[in-house]
């Protein structure tokens, strides 16, 4: 008659020894070599701790209505300007040229947030100026609140200049962030909430209007904005009595933000990267004490869950 195996178990080996003995050593010694050797491996890959991580978010943006416009005109030196700071328009008399501006947001999924912002300008021209250049910068509120609670406020800047004598310029571009250090994970940020810090309306020095001066401060900041590869259509042909025209379509879109993370996210991300290899040493080390004990390597009591087996 045929026989085939019905069923199995392992069997059960228990070692015991005193508590200062050799075999107790051992296992001291295998314990330590199976849990802090993992640590070691998984940290000095580089990537136990995640000191950086990114997420994305949809800013809150809002056009402060506040710009600084100039204009070049043909000739050395020749420029029209205006903006929306009476002191520096108190100082470019000869030069101030009254614009009329007509500017909208929409928010076209209705979620409460803006999503993008139209800005037209007439700037009124003599028929004897020709403009070849253009230079505009827009100021913005910009909010981030997912993890870190950013308030600031900051700068959109569009230049653009031609051979060909222009009658108007329009711009399309998506307002996006730029970061050179990471936010945090928590708190409130008003670093960069200060009106102050992008343009000093209350000055009456014309340094601190110049773009140059107003663009080099804010790029020392740890976090701006700015018109990512805008598009640019210059349209020449600008007849008698007619003014110099800038339309310009911003949009605010989803960005991505590069963050510290938090502990909690610390803990997520490392101890899966530590399991995974302390699962090897736990079997690798396994092997080792069945080999030390099943050869009696070292002395302990060997209890068996029977002594005879019969079978008829």
């Amino acid at each position: 008659m045929a026989v085939f195996e019905v069923f199995s178990h392992p069997e059960v080996r228990r070692y015991k020894s005193t508590v200062c003995s050799k075999a107790t050593l051992i296992l001291v010694c295998i314990f330590i070599l199976t849990f802090i050797p993992p640590l070691f491996v998984v940290y000095r890959s580089y990537g136990f701790w995640i000191k950086e991580a990114y997420y994305r978010e949809l800013p809150e943006i809002t056009f402060k209505r506040e710009l600084l416009l100039v204009l070049d005109l043909e000739g050395q030196g020749n420029y029209v300007t205006y903006s929306t700071y009476q002191k520096y328009n108190q100082l470019q008399q000869d030069n101030l040229r009254v614009p009329v501006i007509k500017a909208r947001e929409e928010d076209s999924n209705r979620d409460g947030r803006n999503d993008k912002m139209m800005l037209d300008i007439e700037i009124p021209m003599l028929d004897s100026e020709n403009v070849v250049g253009t230079r505009l910068l827009l100021v913005f509120y910009y909010r981030l609140k997912k993890f870190s609670s950013l308030y600031m406020e900051s700068l959109a800047y569009i230049d653009y200049e031609s051979s060909r004598p222009g009658a108007m310029l329009d711009v399309i571009g998506d307002l996006k962030v730029l970061q050179k250090q990471p936010l945090g994970h928590k708190g409130l940020d008003t670093r960069y909430n200060v009106s102050s810090s992008l343009i000093d309306s209350t000055s009456t020095y014309a340094d601190t209007y110049l773009l140059s001066n107003i663009l080099k401060q804010y790029s020392q900041r740890n976090v701006t904005t700015r018109l990512v590869e805008p598009f640019k259509f210059w349209t020449s042909g600008r007849g008698a009595g007619k003014p110099f025209k800038i339309s310009a379509t911003i949009s605010y879109p989803e960005d991505l933000f590069l963050y510290t993370p938090g502990f909690w996210y610390l803990i997520k991300w490392g101890w899966i990267q530590y399991l995974s290899v302390l699962i090897v040493f736990i079997y690798i080390f396994r092997q080792v004490k069945i080999f030390i004990f099943q050869n009696q390597l070292v002395i302990s009591l060997v209890e068996k869950p029977y002594n005879n087996y019969k079978s008829s």
